[in-house]
This record gives structure tokens, sequence and C-alpha cells, in this order.
């Protein structure tokens, strides 16, 4: 298992690193977070400036909110649950729908220390990045740790995928 760099200012370059990439696309950014709880856009607005390309961020904890505010389909919800590649995917693009970004991250994961099941071990992360012109990525990660390692490595991640979904997209 890769060990992440996950301290404030390792986030904070990373966040930085994004603003500078989405700047020189003209892009705006959204994140739609479970498991992070905001963490990710938090990440990104204590880059000073952000404002320029930080559009919002959807904090949706429950499945409700995730249909409500990201229109994620209650079929998805129901076969495949809240922590699955499909239901980021759907959540990712709600992001771009609902918002004015041409970038987008979605995390579902399972923090711990409760919540695991023998198919979704406690530090199982899926992630989404979408853009608006239909490029799509997702990654499932297991990360090991307590419920602050396993949000602090998800932010991380969520944060290094979108830059380089930026970078790729400046060529």
């Amino acid at each position: 298992m890769t060990t992440l760099k996950t301290s404030d200012a390792d986030m904070h370059r990373l966040a930085a690193t994004l603003g500078d990439a989405a700047v020189a696309l003209g892009w705006a950014i959204a994140t739609a977070e479970s498991c992070t709880g905001g963490w990710v856009a938090q990440a990104i607005t204590s880059v000073a400036g952000s404002s320029r390309w930080f559009d919002r961020g959807f904090v949706t904890y429950t499945n409700q909110a995730k249909h409500d505010m990201l229109s994620v389909s209650v079929a998805t919800l129901e076969q495949f649950g809240a922590v699955s590649e499909q239901t980021v995917t759907e959540m990712a693009r709600g992001a771009l729908i609902h918002s004015r970004a041409q970038l987008a991250v979605a995390v579902s994961g399972i923090a711990g220390p409760g919540g695991g099941t023998p198919d979704k071990a406690v530090g199982t992360v899926w992630f989404a990045w979408a853009t608006a012109d239909g490029a799509l990525k997702t990654a499932l990660n297991v990360f090991d740790g307590d419920r602050e390692s396993v949000r602090r490595q998800a932010v991380v991640t969520a944060l290094a995928g979108l830059a380089e979904m930026a970078e790729m997209a400046h060529g």
C-alpha cells in the first residue's frame, strides 16, 4: 500500500497546484463529497484567490442528499449502494450539471470505524473525476488507518486527481 503525504501543507500545495491549472484553463471546480464531509472544498478554499476557480461544493452524506442535490438515481443507490463506482460517477456528473464548473470530483466511502461489510471494508473509498466535455476517470482505494487517516488520504487523492485531470486538459 502506498503511503500518501497527507499533511495540511501537502494538501495546500496540491490545492494550489490545482488552482494554477484551473486558472490556466479558465475552469471552475466543484466537489461532491460524502465521507470527506466537505474537506476537499475546505482544502481548496484554504488557497488565497480560490474564488477565481472554485465554484461550489456539495456535501451529500445521505443517499437522499445525493439524489436531491446531485440527481443520483435512486435505482443506482439501491442497486449498487452509496460506495460504488456507479454512484460516484453520477455524483461527479451531477456536480457539473448543478454548478458552473468544468471539472468536478466525487468522493464516497466508508471511513469507519464501523460501517464496513465483507464486500466493502472500512477504508474503501470510490472517486470519480469528470469534466464538462465528457472525460471521466474513476478509482477505488482501500486506505489503512483510523477514520481521520482514511478521510485525510481521500482528500489528498481527490485533490491529486483533480490536478491530474486539469493538467491533462491543459496539455
